[in-house]
């Protein structure tokens, strides 16, 4: 069990992946069966769901996190580490003598982009019979990071029908990702996620337009560097990225979604929402690993400030 809170104060529950990442950085990736040399490393958790309620602790709102971690050393220090950020883990899942899941992250080059090799452990993930959202009777946001599929539509079933919004971070393109991408109100997708469905020539634009045909909900694609497109009433919202020296890419997407779900709480139209996010997520680039740089309220506001056209 985690932190004993008032569950009624809760704003957003998260459902998903939390894990332990190692960051080295390196000059470039080495080639098989070669060596290379780290400058420095870095140890930090992290995963989608978990580092998005991270971020909008960060910025004041009551979270709740619901994942599954074994009682090994990484997920000792998940736990550890939902704690000292007020993260709510009341029903984080602690299955004993499993592995939780960790990363190796490769930080290369100038732009801060990373290559990561991951492992899922062996605990075993939340279930359907696991989830109950009763208890969260002040809850408006229910955010989902696509894996577990099973236990999460059977948390975007129970949300919907206690009127609350579901988001989802549509990372990568698994097995039941388009059942789930059906029962969501608001898609934020990475490029990679469009993939399967289009053809190697399209467009951002007919990226979004493919992934508006699984949802009814807003749509938003987020492009790295290339900042973030969006789709709500059939109106195409573009955003720029914030014009920062990347140092580490790790956790950007995270921060991205828990920044947009700040706006959605404070009653913002999407183009609101996607500046608030770009300017939250540009912020975390310029430090190593997904938490450590996660921005408070006043510096995403003085980004904002110092960069009004954007």
């Amino acid at each position: 069990m985690g932190i004993s809170k008032d569950l009624a104060e809760v704003q957003v529950i998260g459902i998903g992946q939390a894990c332990v990442d190692y960051l080295g950085r390196l000059s470039g990736f080495p080639e098989e069966d070669s060596k290379a040399e780290m400058d420095a490393l870095h140890i930090q958790c992290g995963g989608p769901a978990s580092t998005a309620l991270v971020t909008l602790s960060r910025l004041g709102i009551k979270t709740s996190f619901w994942g599954s971690i074994s009682d090994d050393a990484f997920g000792k220090e998940i736990a550890k580490d939902l704690l000292l950020e007020g993260v709510d883990s009341t029903f984080l899942k602690i299955t004993p003598g499993h592995t939780s899941q960790f990363a190796f992250i490769a930080v290369t080059g100038d732009s801060g982009k990373r290559t990561v090799l991951w492992h899922r452990g062996t605990v075993p993930p939340l279930t359907p019979m696991d989830i109950d959202l009763r208890p969260y009777s002040s809850a408006a946001i229910l955010h989902l990071d696509g894996l577990m599929i099973e236990a999460s539509l059977e948390a975007a079933r129970q949300a919907r029908a206690r009127g609350l919004k579901v988001v989802l971070d549509a990372g990568t393109m698994r097995e039941g990702s388009l059942e789930l991408a059906s029962a969501v109100d608001v898609l934020i997708a990475s490029e990679r996620f469009a993939e399967p469905l289009m053809d190697v020539s399209s467009s951002a634009e007919d990226d979004l337009d493919a992934l508006s045909r699984l949802t009814a909900g807003d749509v938003v694609i987020t492009r790295g560097s290339k900042g973030s497109i969006g789709l709500h009433g059939g109106h195409v919202i573009r955003q720029a990225s914030y014009p920062i020296k990347a140092v580490d890419t790790t956790g950007a997407g995270d921060v991205y979604h828990g920044a947009y779900i700040y706006g959605m709480i404070q009653g913002w139209d999407m183009p609101d929402c996607m500046r608030f996010a770009s300017a939250a997520s540009a912020l975390k680039c310029m430090k190593m690993g997904a938490r450590r740089g996660i921005p408070y309220l006043t510096q995403i506001e003085e980004l904002m400030r110092s960069n009004p056209a954007i």
